[in-house]
C-alpha cells in the first residue's frame, strides 16, 4: 500500500517534528490506515516535546517508566522509547536506573491493602495502635534506614512497617538501590527519580492517587517546578496511542487471514 501525496506530507511532518528515525512501524501503521489519527497523534506527542519543560533525554526516560510499568508492559513502546533515550544521550545504566524505579509499583498492594486492613480489624473490634505509638527500637531504626535512603518519610508507611517490619525492611533495600551506589545518591537526580514515580502513578494503567501527589510533593521539594509534573502528566497520557498500535496489527491480521 503506497502512500498517498497528503500521507506522504503527514509523514514528511513527523520527520521535521521528530527524526526520521522516530518514524517505526507503529506510526507507519496508523499513517496507512488512520491518517487523520495520525495528524491528531503527531500533534498531542509534539505539545510536550515543545514546551520542553523536561529535556528530551528526560521525557524519553518518563516515556519509558510509563511503558515498562507492571501495570502495562507494552514491549513496543518500551522498545521505542528505549530508543529514544539512548539517541538523546541516555546511558544504559540511566535507563537501568528507570527500570528499577519502576519496579516499585508493586509495593502499592501494601500501600493500598495495609490501611483496608487496619480498617476492617477496628470494625471487627481488633484496633491496632496508630502512627509510631508502641513500635520497638528495631522499628524505628527501620524507619531512620528508610528515611536515610530514601530522603523522606511519610505516615502512609507506619501502618505497614507496624504489620510486617521484616517485609518494610527487606522493600526499603530493594527500592534503595536505584537511590544509592558507589557514588552516593544514584545516577539520575532526586528530582528526576520522583519525576519517575509520579509518572507511573498517573498513567492511566495506575492511577496510584497516594503516591501521586507524595511524590508531586517531593518533586517540589527538590526544587521542580508544576511545568515540569504537567509535562509528566501529558507525557502519561499518550500512554493510550497504544490502543492504535496494538489494535492495527490485530486489524491487519483479521483482514489478511478473511
Amino acid at each position: 500500500m503506497s502512500l498517498t501525496p497528503e500521507q506522504e506530507k503527514l509523514k514528511e511532518d513527523f520527520n521535521a517534528s521528530f527524526g526520521p528515525a522516530a518514524f517505526d512501524e507503529g506510526w507507519n501503521r496508523m499513517l496507512k490506515h488512520a491518517p487523520d489519527m495520525f495528524a491528531s497523534s503527531v500533534r498531542l506527542t509534539s505539545v510536550p516535546r515543545k514546551r520542553g519543560a523536561l529535556s528530551p533525554k528526560i521525557q524519553s526516560l518518563v516515556s519509558i517508566a510509563v511503558s515498562a510499568a507492571s501495570t502495562y508492559l507494552h514491549i513496543p513502546s518500551i522498545h521505542r522509547h528505549t530508543k529514544a533515550a539512548l539517541a538523546n544521550g541516555a546511558t544504559k545504566a540511566e535507563i537501568i536506573e528507570v527500570l528499577s524505579l519502576t519496579s516499585t509499583l508493586g509495593i502499592h498492594a501494601c500501600t493500598t491493602g495495609v490501611p483496608i486492613l487496619f480498617e476492617v480489624l477496628e470494625e471487627q473490634g481488633k484496633p491496632m495502635p496508630k502512627g509510631m505509638e508502641g513500635m520497638s527500637k528495631e522499628q524505628w531504626a527501620m524507619r531512620e534506614d528508610f528515611e536515610k535512603k530514601r530522603g523522606y518519610w511519610n505516615t502512609l508507611w507506619e501502618e505497614f512497617l507496624r504489620l510486617s517490619p521484616e517485609f518494610f525492611d527487606a522493600y526499603t533495600e530493594f527500592s534503595s538501590v536505584p537511590w544509592i551506589n558507589e557514588g552516593g545518591r544514584g545516577l539520575l537526580e532526586p528530582k528526576v527519580k520522583e519525576l519517575i514515580y509520579c509518572a507511573f502513578d498517573t498513567a492511566a494503567t495506575h492511577m496510584y492517587q497516594p503516591g501521586l501527589k507524595l511524590h508531586m510533593r517531593n518533586v517540589l521539594n527538590y526544587g521542580g517546578t508544576a511545568e515540569e509534573i504537567m509535562e509528566v502528566m501529558e507525557l502519561a497520557t499518550l500512554l493510550s496511542i497504544s490502543t492504535i498500535d496494538v489494535g492495527l496489527i490485530v486489524l491487519e491480521t483479521v483482514l489478511a487471514n478473511q
